[in-house]
């Protein structure tokens, strides 16, 4: 679950507690609303805390130097190359 889902279980539970008046025997809706608000700020409170967590995490820059044993064989550098010359006239 991330940000897009939190937003939707609001959005979900708004509409549920606020906007249908339907009047259901078995259940409340706006009961069931005001769960799905509490789930919804739930989760992004919890991936915006996992964001933060990671971003701490990803400034630690660890950099590991593995030398050979022998030293490779460099190449020598290429030419110059000639000057341009001036077109004929």
């Amino acid at each position: 679950m991330g940000i897009g889902s939190g937003i939707f279980l609001i959005a979900l539970g708004a509409i549920m507690t606020f906007a249908i008046r339907a009047n259901v025997w078995w259940i409340d809706l706006r009961a069931v609303g005001w769960v799905f608000i509490l789930a919804g700020l739930a989760v992004l409170l919890t991936t915006l805390w996992f964001w933060q967590d990671r971003r701490k995490r990803a400034r630690t820059l660890i950099v590991e130097e593995n030398r050979l044993s022998h030293p490779t064989a460099m190449m020598p550098p290429p030419p110059d190359p000639p000057p341009p010359t001036a077109p004929p006239s």
